[in-house]
């Protein structure tokens, strides 16, 4: 059944448009420190007052009129607006590794197991017939904007044009691109869709297993990736974001996880700390030597309590042993 929408509320936004100074002013009259008000609002042009607001909002008193704590700076918001963004880079890095070992596993279990790079338009490997129709539908009409636009440039032997240019000016029949140039014309979204609607549990498995997991942990893993992704590439806040979908936590013993049995406490697993452990946990599958969890640590050991509470993060976090090993 399709969900309803929530109903709209009721009232009228009549809130005017604030040039940068007055909302410096308005900061200040709320007790926030600005010795360099010139600066604040510099600042405030090229990063925007509504994308900063968010991140003043842990130096609050908490009240209905938006006062700070005593003692709070400008500066202190911007270090934890500067904070956020680093986190967002080093998760996308992660984020990114996931992505492509995903692509290269479907398409290359799909197109062996069955041995036709084409595969994806055989509906008998889909379970919803109308989700498969309307991706070849999204396949058609990519192939189809790439003809519709400016050719790619080929002057020299150091440029090149792209694959799917390539083919589809190349090639009439078949009239999709093979598997390893479709997967790579996708979204996360749209490759997550596809490898959820696969027909067989046995495909799903198989591709799951490559990169070290289940398929339903995979599934799992997969649509909280694409929510973090979609966070992460609009620059939107992510160190205490209410995600809305979170990773499922394994019970195989197969999947690398967390070792200590109090190190993911109930209150943890709707903040962004179980979504970096599951990254690690592919990243210990398909590039074990990887520095990225002593980047992350180099980042978060050097952040206050309170980032790593809103995180989800135990104070002691880089101390389990699925950490440990990574970090020097």
């Amino acid at each position: 059944m399709r969900r309803q929408p929530r109903p709209r509320g009721s009232g009228h936004y009549d809130k005017p448009p604030m040039m940068n100074v007055d909302l410096v002013k308005r900061l200040a009259d709320r007790g926030l420190e600005i010795p360099h008000p010139d600066r604040a609002a510099r600042y405030l042009r090229h990063i925007g007052y509504y994308r900063l607001s968010p991140y003043t909002i842990p130096f609050q008193q908490g009240g209905p009129d938006h006062q700070f704590r005593t003692g709070t700076s400008f500066d202190d918001v911007l270090d934890l607006y500067v904070f956020d963004r680093e986190l967002r880079l080093v998760v996308l890095d992660a984020l990114e590794r996931a992505e492509v070992a995903l692509r290269a596993a479907l398409t290359d279990h799909m197109s062996t197991r069955y041995d036709d790079a084409h595969w994806y338009v055989d509906p008998s490997h889909f379970d919803q017939q109308r989700r498969h129709g309307n991706f070849l539908t999204l396949v058609r009409k990519i192939c189809e904007e790439r003809l519709l636009g400016k050719p790619d440039s080929a002057q020299d032997h150091l440029v090149h044009v792209s694959a799917l240019e390539h083919y589809l000016t190349t090639y009439g029949t078949p009239e999709m691109p093979p598997s390893w140039l479709m997967v790579e014309t996708l979204s996360i979204g749209q490759l997550t869709s596809l490898y959820r609607n696969l027909q067989r549990r046995a495909d799903r498995t198989e591709i799951a297993k490559s990169i070290g997991l289940t398929a339903p942990v995979l599934e799992s893993w997969m649509l909280t990736y694409t929510r973090v992704r979609n966070i992460s590439a609009h620059h939107g806040r992510l160190w205490n974001v209410g995600l809305g979908v979170y990773p499922m936590i394994p019970t195989s013993p197969k999947i690398s996880w967390l070792s200590g049995t109090d190190s993911l406490p109930a209150r943890s697993r709707k903040r962004l700390y179980p979504v970096l452990v599951s990254l690690q946990s592919i990243l210990n599958e398909i590039s074990p030597h990887s520095s990225w969890a002593q980047r992350l640590h180099n980042l978060l050991n050097t952040r206050p309590k309170l980032n790593l509470i809103a995180m989800g993060a135990p104070e002691n976090w880089a101390e389990d042993s699925f950490w440990a090993r990574h970090i020097g």
